[in-house]
């Protein structure tokens, strides 16, 4: 499955996609990793593209928040 990602600027990410229909995030990271994250609600996503610092708000309102993740590259 494709998702369309946009580049944001962070220290960290280097771009961000969601899927609403399956509340899927997609971060790119700057190292070249990509990673999936499952159930995220929108409300995330729209946090994490609207935050000052992309990096510090994936960090505290994803990671840590347990999502369940897969590495797709």
């Amino acid at each position: 499955m494709y998702m369309n990602r946009i580049p944001v600027s962070s220290s960290n990410l280097a771009s961000v996609g969601y899927d609403p229909g399956t509340q899927s995030l997609e971060v790119e990271f700057l190292h070249g990793g990509i990673y999936r994250y499952s159930g995220v609600p929108s409300s995330i996503y729209d946090g994490l593209m609207a935050a000052d610092s992309h990096g510090t708000y994936f960090d505290r309102y994803v990671k840590k928040a347990g999502y369940s993740y897969q590495k797709i590259r």
